[in-house]
């Protein structure tokens, strides 16, 4: 604590607020004409915001979906979404987040799993669902399309993104499906009743593949939530302003770094930028000229995307006080540069899905990137130990333990693999080998699992080993990141070959059949046989570079 910023305290409590919905309600009769969120040109306000989900709540209670019933959302960042997740909130049920670019082998794996009974998804994506809907417990389906911004919000450039958005990607009408607009003019009719929650309620199921790669929801309780929220809010409070800020959201709502930064600085009545598609980044720079905006957070990839294009530079940055880098390692080359060209620090933070995710956080008002994760966040215990479970002394590296009221009390209907996480004293082991200093800054040295991070998305060995070994001309297969200047890693492949004919292009177009693109091997390398431990299990370390 003598490290810590002035003004943030040792411990903070999560009980005050009774649940998110009582969070939400707060904040929105606090800052009821301010805009909550902007999106392609339309901006949304607090108090339109309240009505919207007040009505896709009492939407989804007339469907008999209320307190605990799961609720999927396949959304990118756009006004829906928030409309949609606090809507589900507030009726008491559970979101299931899903990445809009899933295949449709991965969305009904995750829907069958969380055993979701509606979902929503943007129209562009409902092709995926038509195929894996059979085989999941889903009655309900609503489809948004961009279009339907126009009813919900005021702006001007949403006709120009939808006319040239749709012609991008075909839209699919889904047999049976209800039209986003129709559920709210439902729910508007519809009679609405705030579920009692509480702090045990689970509000997300937040799925990932936690230490083993095996992809399982982390049930994600108000309790944790609103704790890693007030965590947030004391670390921040000293360096933002209440009603004043505007915060650029590249990174997806999905993902839970973007999901809790963006609930953080709802809480203080900021303006939302929600950038749908970050991977444009002339658009992007033209979004951010419109904007004077003071908090902008984001993984290396995306600053590093920003400061090779030379409008950026041009930007104005006299308001932005705040840039955060999480999801993947950010380099120093980048903070530097980023610093160079903003005239703000780029700090970084960690945290993962489990802990909702914020562990560590570096204090805002550091002059310049320090090459730490930072200091836990108040009330959070932060512990480096061996492999027998003892700790370390300060400069040892080991594997980072963390406990706290942030932390998952497990993993959905999988007591195995939540045992396999915790220890006997409440440490959740991270799985990343860190170095505490005597000051009480973490560094992170390597990850301990084999998982493969691209552009802040983890990558799971297991799944695209199952996947190309379905191929009938491989005969084994091992999968490992390397490392690449764009996204961080990329995945590359070993394969000993049952075919001979079989090429690596080959490989890559059937691995893009069944994985998301991020997923999809960028490198094949073809050998003779691969090395292995005493009982057969290939060494996957021993493939690495």
């Amino acid at each position: 604590m003598n490290s810590y910023p002035a003004g943030v305290p040792a411990e903070v409590d999560p009980a005050e607020f009774r649940s998110l919905a009582d969070l939400f309600g707060r904040c929105v009769a606090a800052h009821a004409s301010r805009c909550a969120y902007l999106s392609m040109g339309r901006a949304l306000s607090y108090e339109r915001l309240d009505r919207a989900s007040r009505d896709f709540a009492a939407y989804l209670q007339s469907l008999g979906l209320g307190r605990g019933r799961r609720v999927a959302l396949m959304l990118p960042n756009i006004l829906q979404y928030p409309v949609c997740l606090f809507g589900a909130l507030r009726a008491g049920c559970t979101v299931v987040n899903c990445n809009p670019l899933y295949t449709a082998r991965e969305l009904e794996y995750q829907l069958a799993d969380s055993g979701a009974e509606a979902i929503v998804i943007l129209e562009n994506f409902a092709h995926v669902l038509e195929a894996a809907l059979p085989r999941t417990a889903i009655r309900h389906v609503v489809v948004t399309g961009l279009g339907d911004m126009l009813g919900l919000a005021r702006g001007t450039l949403i006709n120009f993104v939808v006319r040239h958005v749709k012609r991008l990607v075909p839209s699919w009408t889904l047999p049976g499906a209800v039209p986003w607009t129709t559920a709210l003019a439902g729910g508007a009719k519809a009679r609405f009743t705030l579920p009692a929650l509480g702090h045990d309620d689970i509000a997300f199921l937040q799925y990932t593949g936690g230490t083993t790669g095996v992809a399982k929801g982390a049930m994600l309780s108000h309790r944790n939530i609103l704790a890693n929220l007030q965590q947030a809010h004391v670390w921040i409070r000293g360096s933002v302003k209440e009603g004043e800020e505007t915060i650029i959201t590249a990174l997806p709502l999905f993902h839970i770094f973007a999901l809790t930064v963006s609930l953080a600085f709802f809480r203080i009545g900021a303006s939302n930028v929600l950038i749908a598609n970050p991977r444009d980044i002339r658009g992007f720079v033209r979004e951010l000229a419109r904007h004077r905006f003071s908090i902008i957070t984001g993984v290396n990839t995306l600053f590093n995307a920003l400061l090779n294009n030379r409008d950026f530079s041009r930007l104005d940055f006299s308001s932005l006080k705040v840039c955060l880098g999480g999801g993947m390692a950010v380099q120093r080359a980048v903070a530097e540069r980023w610093q160079a060209v903003t005239g703000c620090a780029l700090l970084e933070a960690y945290g993962l899905t489990e802990a909702s995710p914020a562990v560590t956080i570096n204090p805002l008002d550091l002059p310049e990137y320090n090459g730490s994760i930072g200091l836990p966040l108040p009330s959070t215990d932060v512990t480096i130990r061996d492999d027998a479970g003892s700790d370390l002394a300060p400069g040892i590296a080991g594997e980072l333990c963390v406990r706290g009221p942030q932390v998952t009390r497990g993993y959905w209907q999988r007591p195995d693999e939540t045992a396999l996480a915790m220890t006997v004293d409440g440490f959740l082991r991270t799985g990343d080998i860190a170095v505490m200093d005597e000051k009480g800054y973490v560094r992170l040295v390597d990850r301990k699992k084999d998982t493969i991070l691209v552009s802040g998305f983890n990558v799971y060995p297991n799944e695209v080993e199952d996947v190309v070994a379905l191929h009938p001309g491989v005969l084994e297969v091992a999968a490992v990141g390397v490392p690449d200047a764009h996204s961080g890693e990329v995945v590359k492949l070993f394969v000993v070959k049952r075919d001979p004919a079989l090429t690596a292009e080959a490989l890559i177009a059937h691995c893009r059949v069944s994985l998301t693109g991020y997923k999809i091997p960028h490198q094949v390398e073809f050998r003779g046989e691969l090395p292995k431990t005493t009982v057969g299990k290939i060494l996957r370390r021993a493939l690495r570079p």
